[in-house]
């Protein structure tokens, strides 16, 4: 069995407080984090400069002792060693030149995929260096659909419709692509382990759009493909999927992919998750990041009604997504003492 308290929870084991780390807690709603902002430029550049994405992961480490650091990066990076030209835009998010006719796909290769992505590795080579024994270093990707979606519609979407028709419209065209970022995903996230990564998530952030048949096809069947490779090439890494805004879908997908870990979103009741999936499977979630953001006695009893669906299994509390700019720190630092008082 891991000593570390987060792996110990992956593997199936009831810990004797819940684990705790937050998707995006390195982030905007920290002042030290804006101020490296200010000294990288770019949000790529930061991504891609390992002196400073070291700093920014081990910024909330040392503010809040979370049990868990992620990876400083980006899911749209492997898009980018692709060559699908990705840019960050202040106030606009992401913008890729879109995918549209088979002559764009050919302008995308594996050749550089890790050459590209050295810089990822080498500040999980620094992580896994600096960080207290006691911590837990998570590597992540972005999952196939989430990544073609993206880089079909050419930036984000409330409901990727352009995506969505190509999907249909072209489905051999699009399960190429596909194929390639399942191919691209499992060389990216072996590599990370080969760099110190202790566990691995695949964000799927934009699995909810998708009807249950195109859902199989497009989300459940390419993250089964990549978890069954990474056991392979990684024998002990446990993997954490987020298939976000499946609902009760969620049964079916962690039957077929088979994770360490299921992240639960902001919308999926912590009692009926408890109820539905398998008791021995670690869940991950679900606390709203607006109640993390007001913080006080609400969020705090919205925290008590996660730990008392998952008491008695095993699980890691996190959000239902990650932490929004406007969150003020000191509401973080009290959610911590609550979890950390737990302990038995």
């Amino acid at each position: 069995m891991p000593r570390k308290l987060l792996l110990r929870a992956l593997a199936g084991q009831v810990t004797e407080r819940p684990p705790v780390w937050l998707m995006r807690q390195a982030g905007r709603y920290l002042p030290e984090y804006r101020a490296v902002r200010r000294k990288t430029g770019g949000f790529l550049e930061l991504c891609y400069d390992p002196e400073h994405a070291e700093e920014v992961t081990l910024q909330p480490i040392r503010r809040f002792d979370f049990d868990a650091a992620i990876l400083f990066s980006d899911i749209l990076v492997v898009p980018d060693a692709l060559g699908a030209d990705v840019g960050f835009y202040e106030g606009e998010g992401p913008r890729l030149t879109p995918l549209a006719h088979r002559s764009d796909f050919a302008r995308l290769s594996t050749e550089h995929l890790h050459t590209h992505l050295a810089p990822v590795y080498e500040t999980l080579r620094r992580l896994h260096r600096s960080l207290p024994e006691t911590v837990t270093l998570i590597g992540f990707a972005g999952a196939p659909w989430t990544l073609a979606a993206y880089m079909v519609e050419g930036g984000g979407s409330k409901d990727y419709a352009v995506a969505r028709k190509f999907a249909r419209a072209e489905p051999r065209l699009f399960g190429d692509l596909i194929d390639l970022l399942v191919k691209s995903i499992v060389q990216y996230c072996e590599a990370q382990v080969a760099a110190g990564a202790e566990a691995i998530q695949l964000f799927d952030s934009w699995a909810g759009v998708l009807p249950p048949d195109e859902r199989e096809r497009w989300v459940t069947a390419p993250l089964a493909r990549i978890v069954a490779e990474l056991r392979e090439r990684c024998p002990g890494i446990p993997i954490i999927v987020f298939p976000r805004g499946v609902g009760p879908a969620l049964v079916e997908v962690v039957a077929a992919v088979r994770p360490d870990g299921v992240g639960i979103d902001t919308a999926i009741d912590p009692a009926w998750a408890a109820e539905a999936l398998p008791g021995d499977l670690c869940l991950q979630g679900n606390l709203d990041p607006m109640a993390l953001v007001v913080g006080g006695d609400g969020m705090l009893r919205a925290a008590d009604r996660i730990l008392e669906a998952w008491a008695g299994r095993p699980f890691i509390f996190n959000l239902g997504h990650g932490v929004v700019p406007e969150t003020p720190p000191e509401h973080v630092a009290q959610l911590l003492q609550h979890l950390k008082s737990r302990e038995k």
